[in-house]
C-alpha cells in the first residue's frame, strides 16, 4: 500500500485499508493534461502564421483549415488542459480536504479513459467539421441541425454523462467529510462541480435543441462567461485556497473573506454573461444589468486577491525562492488585472472601439493562460516530486519555463492589446479593411514570436516532467520546501 505520509496510514486503516490520495490518476491526468496543452499551443502557433500569410498549412486540406485548427486550439485547451488538470489535482485535495478516500478508483480510470477519449473525439468532429455554432462549445452533438438525424457520436451528451461521473466520485467525500465544518475550498470545489454540469447543459443543449434568436443568443452568453466563471473560476480558487496555506505554513488571512468571495462569485458571475452580445437584439435592461454586474465582479476579486497576499504577510522570501508560490501570486496579479480590464471593456463606450478586434483574445489568453494555466503549472511544480519521489531532473528547466512563460505572455498580451487599439481608432475613422490588414501585420508577427517563446516554455517543463518521471533525479527531499518559504 502506497502512503504519502504516517498520517495518511492511519486515516488509509479507517477506510478500509485504501490508500488517502490515489497517486497514479494524479499522475495520469497530470501526463493527458500537458500532452493536450503542448498540442493546443501548437496549433495556435501553426495557426498564427495564417495573420501574415505564411501558415505552412495553408490550402494542403479543408480539414486543416483555419477555422477547425483554431477551434481545436481552444478546445483542447479548455477540456483537455484545464479539466484534466483541476481533476488530477482535485483526486490529491479533496481526499486530504475530507479525509475520505474518492468514491472508487476503478470509477476513477473510467472517468479519466473515457474523457481522453472525448476530447480525441472532439478534435475529429471539429476537423471534420461537426462543429456546434456555440462558442467555447463547439463539441459536436452529433445530429444533423434541429432532427435526430446521426452524423457523428454525439460527444456532447456524453460528456454531460462524464460529469456526472466526476460529481459522484468527488462529491461522495465531500459529503461523507470527516470533518464538521467544511473548509472554504471545498464549497468552491462543490459549487464547481454543480455548477459544470449545469452550465454545459444550458450552453451545449437547450441553443440547440429549444431556444432560438435573441434567446438563444443570451444562453450562449451565458454558457461562455460561465464556463469561466463557474467552473474554471471556483476550482482555480478553491484549489488556491488549499495549496497556498499548505506552501507557506500558515492560515489564510481571513476566513471571513474567503466566504464573501464565495457567495459574490455565486450572486454577480451568473449575471455577467450577456456583455459578450452588447448593442445586439437583446433587451438593452439585460444588457445594462451584465455590464453592471461584471463590474461588480472586479470588488468581489478584489477581495480575494487582498486575502491572499495578506497571507504572504512575513512570507515575502517566497516569491523569490518557491516557484510554485511565484506561479500562483503571479496568475493572481494577472486575474486582477484581467477583472479590472473587464470592468472598462464591457462599458458601451469601449465595446465601441475593441469590440471584433486583437483586444480580446488579447484579454482571454491573460485569463487563460496567465491565470488558471499558470496556477494549474505550479500545481505541478509542486506537487510532481512528491508523486514520483524523485526530486526535478533539472529545477533550471523549470526556471526557463517560468520565465519563457511569463515574459511571453507579457509581450504577447501588450501587443495584441495594442493592435487592439490602433484597429479599433482605425475602424472608427472608417479606414479601408486591407489598410487596417496592413498595419497590423507587425503585431502578428510579434505575437507569433511571443507564441514561439511559450511553446519552448512548455515543450521544457514537459521533459523536465518526463525526465523526473524515469528517476534521473536524487529522492526527494521534502525539508527543501520548508527551507524556501523561511522570510531571509
Amino acid at each position: 500500500m502506497t502512503t504519502d505520509t504516517p498520517k495518511d496510514e492511519t486515516i488509509a486503516a479507517s477506510n478500509g485499508g485504501r490508500s488517502l490520495v490515489e497517486k497514479s490518476l494524479v499522475k495520469a491526468h497530470i501526463i493527458a493534461a500537458l500532452a493536450f496543452m503542448v498540442c493546443s499551443m501548437l496549433v495556435g502557433l501553426i495557426i498564427s502564421f495564417q495573420f501574415f500569410n505564411h501558415n505552412p498549412l495553408d490550402g494542403v486540406s479543408e480539414y486543416l483549415s483555419f477555422g477547425r485548427l483554431r477551434m481545436i486550439h481552444t478546445n483542447q485547451i479548455a477540456y483537455g488542459f484545464l479539466v484534466n488538470g483541476f481533476v488530477g489535482m482535485l483526486y490529491y485535495a479533496v481526499p486530504r480536504m475530507t479525509g475520505r478516500p474518492v468514491l472508487g478508483k476503478k470509477l476513477g480510470w473510467i472517468i479519466f479513459w473515457v474523457w481522453q477519449f472525448l476530447i480525441f473525439m472532439v478534435t475529429v468532429g471539429l476537423l471534420m467539421g461537426r462543429a456546434q455554432g456555440v462558442e467555447w462549445g463547439e463539441t459536436p452533438t452529433g445530429f444533423e441541425p434541429g432532427t435526430f438525424r446521426m452524423n457523428f457520436l454525439p460527444v456532447d451528451f456524453l460528456i454531460e454523462f462524464g460529469a456526472l461521473l466526476v460529481a459522484a466520485q468527488f462529491l461522495t467525500p465531500l459529503a461523507k467529510s470527516v470533518h464538521k465544518r467544511m473548509y472554504v475550498s471545498s464549497w468552491y470545489i462543490s459549487a464547481g462541480i454543480i455548477w459544470l454540469i449545469l452550465t454545459y447543459v444550458m450552453g451545449n443543449t437547450l441553443p440547440e435543441w429549444s431556444l432560438a434568436g435573441s434567446s438563444g443568443g443570451a444562453t450562449v452568453g451565458l454558457f461562455i462567461h460561465d464556463l469561466v466563471g463557474l467552473f474554471v473560476t471556483p476550482m482555480g480558487w478553491g484549489l488556491m485556497y488549499f495549496f497556498v496555506p499548505i506552501i507557506l505554513r500558515k492560515p489564510i488571512w481571513s476566513h471571513a473573506l474567503s466566504v464573501i468571495g464565495f457567495w459574490a462569485l455565486a450572486f454577480f458571475y451568473p449575471l455577467n454573461g450577456v456583455h459578450h452580445f452588447l448593442l445586439s437584439s437583446i433587451p438593452m435592461s439585460v444588457q445594462y444589468g451584465a455590464v453592471i454586474s461584471t463590474i461588480a465582479v472586479e470588488i468581489v476579486v478584489t477581495t480575494v486577491v487582498v486575502n491572499f497576499f495578506a497571507t504572504m504577510w512575513g512570507r515575502g522570501a517566497a516569491l523569490r525562492t518557491n516557484l510554485p508560490i511565484r506561479w500562483f501570486y503571479t496568475g493572481m496579479v494577472c486575474y486582477f488585472i484581467t477583472c479590472l480590464q473587464c470592468s472598462f471593456q464591457t462599458t458601451l463606450t469601449f465595446q465601441e472601439y475593441i469590440h471584433f478586434t486583437d483586444w480580446v483574445p488579447a484579454h482571454a489568453h491573460l485569463v487563460m493562460l496567465g491565470v488558471f494555466a499558470f496556477w494549474i503549472l505550479g500545481m505541478i511544480t509542486w506537487i510532481w516530486p512528491r508523486l514520483t519521489g524523485c526530486d526535478w531532473h533539472n529545477r533550471r528547466l523549470n526556471q526557463w519555463h517560468y520565465w519563457l512563460s511569463v515574459i511571453g505572455l507579457v509581450i504577447m498580451f501588450t501587443d495584441l492589446t495594442a493592435g487592439g487599439l490602433v484597429h479599433g481608432f482605425m475602424f472608427a475613422e472608417l479606414a479601408p479593411w486591407m489598410s487596417i490588414v496592413d498595419s497590423l501585420k507587425p503585431f502578428w508577427m510579434i505575437r507569433t514570436v511571443a507564441g514561439l517563446m511559450i511553446v519552448i516554455g512548455q515543450l521544457c517543463f514537459a521533459w523536465n516532467v518526463y525526465k523526473t518521471a524515469m528517476g534521473t533525479g536524487k529522492p526527494y527531499d521534502y525539508r527543501v520546501d520548508l527551507v524556501a518559504i523561511e522570510e531571509k
